[in-house]
């Protein structure tokens, strides 16, 4: 059975390019899924989410329900953490933007991706013991995976795009930040977390989400 799914964020109104989304993803699969994204406790609305349901609705698009909320799904990014972090492919990173920029503009050659420069690794290099006492002193910090000790660890991986195969770059937007305090999981994580718990088999996204599936392919 071919799974599809849409999953905006209620962070405004949609526009035409979820329409052509979620029309394209519910003619695609024999099970079409609503997934609200709604992590981001600062951005969502209450009146945005009901806008969604109102305009696909408006659009003649059914789905199974119950839909799907990120906000009950906590523990479960939690536990997808817990894991990670056996394996040794979290750490945490404790710098500021305003510091990463800095150590960026200080470095003779930084690595690009998608979003711009890679995170340095500053804190990638800190030991166990620094770490544990910057966590005890109450210092704020970010999850961040360790890509290059991940795809190592996984090998080669591809992903089906438009029926083609697609080998995997897990090292295109280096060490990704999976959660912070304010948002206990990021996109990559959740999207992947959820899609596993749903059985989604077909992702529709626009292509400027195209390079994410990488990351993502990394975190299946």
């Amino acid at each position: 059975m071919i799974v599809t799914r849409f999953a905006p964020s209620p962070t405004g109104l949609l526009h035409l390019g979820h329409a052509f989304a979620a029309i394209t993803a519910a003619r695609a699969g024999e099970r079409f899924l609503l997934r609200i994204e709604d992590i981001d406790a600062g951005r969502c609305r209450a009146e945005f989410e009901t806008a969604i349901y109102e305009d696909l609705d408006w659009l003649g698009l059914d789905w199974k329900k119950p839909v799907l909320r990120q906000t009950s799904r906590f523990d479960a990014y939690r536990a997808a953490l817990d894991g990670l972090d056996s394996l040794g492919l979290l750490y945490p990173c404790f710098c500021t933007r305003k510091e990463i920029a800095e150590e960026i503009a200080h470095a003779i050659e930084a690595p690009h991706g998608p979003e711009g420069p890679h995170y340095p690794g500053t804190c990638r290099k800190l030991p166990d013991d620094v770490r544990k006492a910057r966590i005890a002193a109450g210092e704020q910090y970010a999850l961040r995976l360790d890509v290059r000790a991940a795809a190592e660890r996984v090998g080669r991986l591809t992903f089906i795009e438009h029926s083609k195969s697609v080998d995997a770059d897990p090292l295109l937007f280096g060490d990704v930040v999976l959660a912070r305090k304010d948002i206990p999981a990021s996109y990559h994580l959740a999207v992947v977390v959820d899609d596993a718990f749903q059985a989604v088999t077909l992702g529709t996204r626009g292509e400027d989400l195209f390079a994410a599936t990488h990351i993502q392919r990394l975190l299946q």
